[in-house]
This record gives C-alpha cells, structure tokens and sequence, in this order.
C-alpha cells in the first residue's frame, strides 16, 4: 500500500494530540483513486527526525522532543521572564530579537534577512538540524508556537514545539541544567508566504464567503478593552472570537483532537476555509496557526495584528466593539 501525505498527516496529529489513531480515521485518497483508511499504527518516536514526518508537524509530544532532543536537536527555551532550571542545552530566545521595534510595526519579522540570519546563528539554529521549542502554555502567551511558525515562515522544516511544554517535558525525562549553549551553527533563510497576510491583503478579503478571521485575545480585548497598547479599540470586523488557552487542559497540553474540532466546527472554522489568525502582535495568532496547520488548515498569521492595524486610520482599517 502507498502512503500519501495525507496518511502521515492524520497519523501525526492523533499522536501530537495524544489520541488513539482509531478515533480519528479518515478517507484518504491514494494517487490510483481508490480509498482507504489510514493506518492505525504508531509511529516509533526514534523516527520522529524524518523529513516526511516533520514536515506537516509543528508540535511533537514531550516524549518524541526528548527523543529528537538525545539525537542532537536543537533546544529553545521561548518562556518569558528568568527561570533557575531549563532543559540541558536550551537556548533562550524572545521573538522580541526578531522584529522591529517600532511601536505599531513591532508584531512583523524583520524584513532584513542578514539581521535575521546573524540572530537565528547566535541562538544556534541551523537550517538542517531539527529545533525543539518549548514554552510555558498555562502561564504563558504561545511563544513557542510564534517561535515555531516564524522559522517554517523562513524555511526551517523541521521546527516543532513542545505539546504540554517545558513541564511536559520534565516529567518525560528530559535532562535539566542551568547550563546555556549555543551551538556553531548555519541558517539559510527562504521566506515562505503560505503561513502569513499583511495587513492590506487582509483589508483586501474582508466579507469574502470563504474567510474565518480568528481573534485569538481575550475577551475584553475582543469587546474593545486596549490593555496592550492598542491604539484603537476592537475587532476585525467579521472575526470570530476563540481565546487561544480555549484549547489547553489545566496543565497546558492540547485538548483531544476531537474536541478542538468540535470547538472549531462550532465557529465556522473547517478544512474548506482559508482562515486568517490575529492577536496584538502575532504571538497568541502564531501559536494557533501553528496548531491549525499541523491539523490540516488552511492558516495564516497576521503577525502585524492589532498594534499595526488599530494604528491605521478607521475610516480604513475599521474595527468592531461590543
């Protein structure tokens, strides 16, 4: 039997989700036309390093970051604030180091690619070595998961972070240390646009049949609360609400597969749809884009979100209050 892409995708995300592959057996077709269910197998965590397995993969269970980690990945601590313990090697890394500081504009990437280049090697990324990023989910603000899509957005194909986080990953086994290396290391940058919308492009899709816009903040900032330094108040106009910690248990992994379907489904947000995410600045929205494209959406991340957009004038870029 031929294995599609769809087959390794399916089979992905019931394992990142930690759910039985039966649960969610699809149709897939194969390239003679004919249709089968997928495997119910489990994929062995020692490949997990496979190309064709991490392609399609933003998010790895605590037990195959471990394994990917023991094979020589490389290891990003993406919480905020100052920590006494981290995973043996981790490098800390703010999205901060990889975009402006402009006040309105400070959500993007940097546009220049030598500046990334000279960030991406002093954080030991190299282009050809799988990373693993790890966050805080209960207390943080998905900076992992903007972690994630921003090096698939510059062409890394083996990025993935950490379902349940650093403590996940201490309750696998993960060695821990107080110890910080970066390794030598070579990155080359190819942009990639599938995982991103600027702020005009938006503008230009609003009201189109076919687009979910997903608000990912709170719900005051929904309503029209500006506690992050937003410079208007509101929503995109059309945007469904769906705070991004909506889809964590209380210690910080990812709800079952079928219940964040369930919760999609029930916002208008399916497969057929291209789907647009923003937060203030691009981090709650990349942590969702990453958890929507491992599952087999169409997403893409307005990094520029509501700092660039409630700078612009109303009259047009509007925004929605409650």
């Amino acid at each position: 039997m031929q294995i599609t892409n769809n087959s390794i995708l399916i089979t992905a995300v019931a394992i990142f989700l930690c759910v039985p592959l039966v649960a969610c057996r699809q149709q897939v077709n194969t390239p003679a036309g004919s249709v089968q269910a997928a495997s119910a197998s489990v994929v062995d965590a020692a490949s997990v390093t496979a190309p064709q397995t991490l392609a399609n993969r933003w998010i790895a269970s605590a037990d195959e970051a471990r394994s990917l980690i023991e094979q020589g990945a490389t290891v990003l601590d993406a919480r905020s604030g100052l920590h006494v313990g981290r995973i043996e090697g981790a490098v800390p890394i703010s999205w901060k180091d990889f975009s402006p500081t402009g006040a309105t504009t400070r959500g993007n990437l940097l546009a220049d690619d030598a500046q990334l280049i000279e960030q991406l090697q002093a954080h030991g990324i190299s282009s050809d070595r799988p990373v693993v990023v790890f966050g805080n989910p209960p207390r943080g603000w998905g900076e992992d998961g903007r972690i994630v899509w921003m090096l698939r957005s510059l062409g890394h194909t083996q990025a993935v972070m950490v379902n349940g986080g650093f403590q996940a990953l201490m309750d696998s086994g993960a060695p821990i240390s107080a110890a910080v290396a970066a390794a030598d290391s070579t990155f080359v940058i190819h942009r990639l646009a599938q995982w991103s919308i600027e702020k005009d492009a938006l503008k230009s899709q609003l009201g189109a049949e076919n687009l979910v816009i997903i608000d990912t903040r709170e719900p005051r900032e929904f309503a029209g609360s500006t506690p992050y330094g937003e410079q208007r108040g509101g929503h995109v106009p059309g945007a469904v609400h769906l705070y991004f910690k909506a889809l964590l248990d209380e210690q910080g992994k990812l709800l079952p597969h079928e219940t964040i379907l369930n919760k999609l489904e029930a916002l208008n947000i399916t497969q057929d749809k291209q789907i647009v995410v923003y937060c203030t600045g691009g981090i709650r929205s990349g942590w969702l884009v990453a958890i929507l494209t491992t599952m087999g959406f169409r997403a893409q991340n307005y990094a520029g979100s509501m700092w660039e957009w409630s700078a612009e004038p109303a009259s047009e870029y509007p925004l929605d209050t409650l």
